[in-house]
């Protein structure tokens, strides 16, 4: 439903995309991650829902243009005039959701556990999933072997205590994010001798 360009068309088709906003929702607004729930929702007319303790629910609903989001933390904490056509609900007539398939999506259960682990696994997930992702649209590997890359560099990485729970810092992240990339190409490499 979006023109994002090729590699965020591709994290949206793998669920990188949402499995990389589930974790900024946790991070960004101080949420559990029991508290954070993913629907597929084929139109993109609803950007988020927000659940209250009386049961109401609250949507953003839009039509599917990054404007909206951009031109609001633009002009926060005023709503200004965006070049963006107001939805016809009536015309739209119904919106459609379903519950994730997570063995269809392994990402967002890859963000289930960074966020379990917390530190620098974000860091580390993100570079793994750039090295897949470089790897996949140069024809290295497979569409599906993104996420198993992505995984093992998590499991690999996750023992290595002294670099997840390193200081927030810069180049603290930048080493988690150069070591996992190299481990990313590490594992591709094992993979495709294995399959030669």
């Amino acid at each position: 439903n979006w023109d994002m360009g090729q590699r965020i068309t591709i994290d949206s088709a793998s669920m990188f995309n949402k499995a990389l906003e589930i974790i900024e929702t946790k991070e960004f607004f101080g949420v559990r991650p029991d508290q954070i729930e993913v629907l597929v929702h084929p139109e993109s007319m609803l950007h988020a829902l927000v659940g209250f303790n009386d049961g109401a629910l609250m949507a953003h609903v839009g039509a599917p243009d990054m404007r909206h989001a951009i031109g609001y933390a633009l002009h926060w904490p005023d709503r200004r005039a965006l070049p963006v056509a107001r939805l016809d609900l009536a015309q739209i007539r119904q919106l459609t959701f379903r519950a994730p398939d997570y063995d269809r999506y392994p990402a967002l259960q890859l963000a289930q556990e960074v966020m379990h682990t917390g530190g620098m696994m974000g860091a580390i997930f993100n570079a793994a999933k750039e090295r897949a992702l470089d790897a996949f649209v140069s024809g290295q590997i497979g569409f599906m072997d993104m996420a198993p890359v992505v995984e093992q560099v998590m499991t690999q990485l996750s023992s290595d205590i002294g670099l997840i729970r390193a200081e927030f810092t810069l180049d603290n992240v930048a080493k988690a994010d150069h070591l996992a990339r190299i481990r990313a190409a590490e594992v591709m490499a094992h993979s495709n001798d294995n399959s030669s």
